[in-house]
């Protein structure tokens, strides 16, 4: 993988962990704030609950674009463990599923 190609995936791996981060806080900030004041308990928990989902599914989606920039600059060592790391990372959430 070249230099410019490595800057790129770790741009756009930043920015996808970061604009998790800052919606799964945002999400989290706002349920807690509509819990302690007692507005709306149902509106409180729906958006803990999102903001939850987005933080666990934030590294996911990084390793979701690792699979496919790799992919697409044809590193098929990397792919291959990136999809690995995937599957992985699937299973888990089959099994916590059920």
């Amino acid at each position: 993988m070249s230099d410019i190609a490595s800057e790129r995936l770790e741009r756009w791996l930043g920015r996808i962990l970061g604009i998790g981060a800052m919606t799964s806080t945002t999400l989290l900030a706002a349920g807690l704030a509509l819990q302690l004041v007692h507005v709306r308990p149902d509106a409180a928990d729906t958006l803990t609950h999102a903001g939850l989902i987005i933080l666990i599914a934030t590294p996911v989606a990084r390793v979701v674009a690792s699979v496919v920039d790799f992919t697409m600059s044809r590193d098929w060592t990397f792919t291959f463990l990136t999809g690995l790391v995937l599957a992985i990372l699937l299973g888990s959430l089959m099994v916590a599923v059920r």
